[in-house]
Order: structure tokens, then sequence, then C-alpha cells
């Protein structure tokens, strides 16, 4: 059951994620990519980690809080015993010399960024001579009803399969009573083709106390994951999987290394009790990886996911949207721990290149836009994805 849900399920880390610079003509060197990504370092606030000796890291940070005079504005104590606050150099330099501490790193903005979304609808070509005659270019393919024209917003009245659905031929069944947790803006929580397997939420953005979406991206991945079976929208890879909203980006598709840890840590503290499996991470931020889980370079956010893995929870991570090496972005970078996945173009929901053009390209190619290398696990359909949107209704997107 865990291989076929895997199945169903690593696709849905392509959609809708891009970095935060538009990819340009010129080749950019991965130093370059790594230089620009880092360079949104949240000024003055770092994560401070504490040694696994630490039995009680809570009463550790009262009291170095108390002694230093700081604020926290996060604690962890699952995946990782510390905390996050704003320093002085002063305060920063004896925190780091405290015994306790294992190593403090600095906290990193990580976002969604904007979301490609095709501009109008091309005439779609075939360029290669197919051994079978091509569906007409649709997107999504339907079972039931012509395909809706691809526009911001979607009304359906029938229950649409989209292409990807179809592609891996999934049954209705999958994915049944595991619980799927999205890190991202949040979910609708009042959406008709979410609301019956939405089981938990949590806010890990400051002023927010629930995992109510109110940016859109979250929304619309919890849709490609796990829309109902209910004979009206689309119907997700995983239908009966249980969604828990895990908000780690605010309004602006933005959060921080720490955000995303927060959620991380909460979701393998329950992770028994809403049988979490599978977390999904369509978001990144600039970085690298030391192949060994953090422990290296000091890395806060890789060790979490590690030790969040060792949990039994498995990491899905979009591969990005700049058109550049995924070792340059995290935590897609996370070869050890996660599942990176890229974008392909799919026209006709069926392998063999035959269909018609994408907006992007060839039938079956991997979208001009994705990421690529070493890094890559797998590909999987990410243009023209038709998901849940925030507040009601449809909407098309690609990435």
């Amino acid at each position: 059951m865990r291989k076929a849900l895997l199945s169903a399920l690593v696709i849905i880390a392509t959609i809708l994620f891009s970095l935060s610079f538009v990819k340009t003509a010129k080749s950019i060197s991965q130093e370059e990519i790594i230089k620009k990504l880092e360079d949104k370092i949240i000024p003055d606030q770092y994560i401070v980690v504490y040694k696994d000796s630490v039995s009680n890291p809570d009463s550790v940070t009262d009291e170095l809080e108390k002694l230093h005079s700081l604020k926290s504005k996060f604690r962890f104590s699952k995946v990782l015993k510390g905390y996050t606050a704003v320093f002085t150099p002063e305060k920063l330099e004896k925190v780091k010399t405290d015994p306790r501490v294992a190593f403090v790193t600095e906290d990193k903005e990580i976002t969604m960024a904007q979301w490609w979304r095709r501009k109008k609808t091309p005439t779609p070509t075939q360029t290669s001579t197919p051994t079978r005659t091509p569906t007409p270019f649709k997107s999504p393919t339907p079972t039931t009803v012509k395909s809706p024209t691809p526009t911001p917003t979607t009304v359906i009245t029938t229950q649409t399969i989209p292409s990807g659905v179809s592609r891996i031929g999934l049954t209705i069944n999958e994915g049944a009573s595991v619980g799927v947790a999205i890190l991202d803006t949040g979910i609708d929580l009042d959406h008709p083709d979410l609301a019956g397997n939405i089981i938990a939420n949590k806010s890990c953005i400051s002023g927010k106390s629930t995992g109510e979406d109110d940016q859109g991206h979250g929304t619309h991945v919890a849709g490609t994951v796990a829309a109902l079976n209910n004979s009206i929208g689309v119907l997700g890879v995983a239908p009966q999987a249980k969604l828990i909203a895990v908000k780690v980006l605010n309004s602006q598709g933005s959060g921080s290394y720490s955000s995303l840890i927060c959620g991380i840590d909460w979701i393998t503290t329950n992770a028994k009790n809403y049988n979490i499996k599978v977390a999904n991470m369509s978001l990144g931020g600039g970085g690298s990886s030391d192949d060994n889980c953090g422990n290296t370079n000091g890395d806060a956010l890789h060790l979490a996911i590690c030790k969040s893995r060792d949990a039994g929870i498995t990491y899905i991570a979009a591969a990005g949207n700049n058109g550049n090496n995924a070792s340059s972005t995290v935590p897609a970078a996370y070869n050890d721990s996660v599942i990176t996945i890229s974008a392909l173009g799919d026209s006709d929901g069926q392998p063999g290149g035959l269909g018609p053009n994408t907006w992007d390209g060839k039938d079956d190619t991997f979208a001009g836009f994705s990421n690529f290398g070493n890094v890559v696990d797998l590909g999987a359909p990410g243009i023209d994805i038709l998901s849940t949107k925030r507040g009601g209704g449809y909407t098309t997107m690609s990435g």
C-alpha cells in the first residue's frame, strides 16, 4: 500500500513552485544561483540548535532568554532541540559559546514566489510521426465531460479527472486513511472539494491561528493531492487520503527556514495522531546539501527533515522552476532525505510522447522552466494542472 501511495503522490510537488527570480536567456552558474538565493538571509535572525544530550530544551531556552534578554520566535523540541530569535552580535557570540549549543545558523527566507501561467492558448502542433492517432489537445483530459478551457477561474459542474491521474492509472480508493501534510500557504478549509478530507490544521505564521489559506497556492496543491471523489470539480491523485494543512508561508507566499521547521516539528509530533505518512513541500530557498543531513555544514532545516524522515514520514520536494540545477535549491537538494520532482508536459494522459505539443513544448518532455540535475528523482505532469482554488471553484496553472 505504501508503494502505491507514493506512486500516487509523487506528482504533487511539481505543481506551482518557482523561485524569486525569472529565468533569463543567459546561462547562470550554480555559484551565482546560490549567491542570489542566499542573499535572502533574514537579518540578525538565527536558529540555535542544542546538542542531543539536552533533555529539556524548553527549560534551557527559558534560561537563555532570561540570561541574554532574548525573545524566541520559534521553539523546537521534536526534530530539533532549539529555538529561533533575533540577536545582537554580542548576544549571538555568547550563545554560541554555551556548552549545550551544537551550532547556530542564519535563518533564511523560503518562498513559493510567482506561478507559471499560460497567457493564451496556442495552436498545438504535432512534430513527430505517431504510431497511433493522438487525442485532440485538452487540458486536462476528462472522462465524463468535455475539458474546461483553462482560465484563472473555472466553474465545473461534473467531475473532471486530470490527465496526470489518468496517466498513472490510479483507483479511486488510493491513499485511504493516510495522512498527507501540505507544508505551504495553508488550505481553504471550507472548499467543497477538500473539506471532507481535511482532518487537522496548524499555523506557523505569526498572527495566524489556523491553517486557513490566505494566498491560494496551498489550496491548489491540496486539490492535486486529495480532491474528493464526489462527482464535482476535480479528482485528486489520492482522493481518500486525509489532508493536514500546515501553514508555513504567509499571504505573500513567503516564510523562513524556521517556519518550515516549525511545521516539520509539529507534523512529526502529531504523526501518530493523524497517521501522517507523506509531507509535501512545494517551496524553496537558496542553499545546498552536505549529503550528511546538515551535520557537516550546520543546516538546521536539513537536519529537521532527516529526523522527521527517520520517524517514518516521506518528504516530497519540488525541484523548482528557474530552469537551473536543483542542487542550488533547498529542500530539493537534500538528496539523502527527500524525493525531488521535476515537471514535464503531458497533453494526452498517456506515455510515449505521441500527444500534441503543450504550450511549453513536446508531449512527455521535461518542462523548459523546471529545474534539473542529479538530485532530481522523478518527473511528473506539471503543465496546465487543473485543481482547487481558494474561495471556491477551480483554476489551471503550471509549475
